[in-house]
């Protein structure tokens, strides 16, 4: 059974509450969202597996320890998730990037599928699922449905806010797949955006409206 993973640490809230005002612009914004990732793939990397290695310090060799060579990979769900890319990457490099493109139908709130680009060894790497918001889950759902099928055995999301109702969707329909978000939220409002939430995470990327 997955888990769900709020991440409590205080720079990441102190961070969370400067991404929310609406006073703050789209370079601040980006640079928040960028920095936020960073410290959430602090947490959702921490069971990597080590093995053992030797180097030699200025002063002895050193019996040390060195990530196992497990391959990775960063799939966003376009396009507010490409706002996180940077700052999850400055920590794991060798990370390959794929790319899945859903927009959420304003009718109906579900998820419609125009782009998917992922890596073609993807069966053989931990995929990290990346998107600002969790709001009904059914572009989280739709992204895991979709790599799961391209192969990939281990699936992580990773978001900054989630409602509850996204939390509940992507438990029932991935009960595998742990979530790592900043904040849960209290409720969707009658056009499916998280409330207080921090707006259109995309639009405040990008400067558009």
């Amino acid at each position: 059974m997955g888990n769900v993973t709020v991440i409590n640490h205080p720079l990441v809230q102190h961070k969370l509450t400067l991404l929310r005002d609406e006073k703050t612009g789209s370079k601040e914004f980006r640079e928040l969202v960028s920095e936020l990732a960073m410290l959430l793939t602090y947490e959702a990397t921490r069971d990597l597996t080590l093995s053992e290695t030797t180097v030699k310090t200025p002063v002895a060799e050193a019996r040390t320890q060195v990530l196992s060579g497990k391959k990775l990979g960063i799939v966003p769900i376009l396009r507010a998730g490409l706002g996180m890319v940077d700052g999850m990457l400055s920590l794991i490099p060798a990370a390959k990037v794929g790319h899945i493109g859903l927009y959420r139908d304003p009718e109906t709130l579900t998820p419609v599928d125009y782009y998917c680009k992922l890596p073609p060894d993807i069966s053989e790497r931990d995929i990290f699922i990346v998107d600002p918001m969790l709001a009904t889950g059914g572009s989280a759902v739709a992204g895991i449905n979709v790599v799961k099928r391209a192969g990939s055995k281990s699936v992580k999301l990773v978001c900054l806010i989630a409602a509850p109702e996204g939390i509940k969707a992507v438990r029932a329909a991935h009960p595998d797949v742990d979530v790592f978000i900043a904040a849960v939220d209290d409720h969707l409002n009658d056009h499916g955006y998280i409330v207080p939430g921090l707006g259109d995470a995309g639009d405040r990327l990008f400067g558009t409206k």
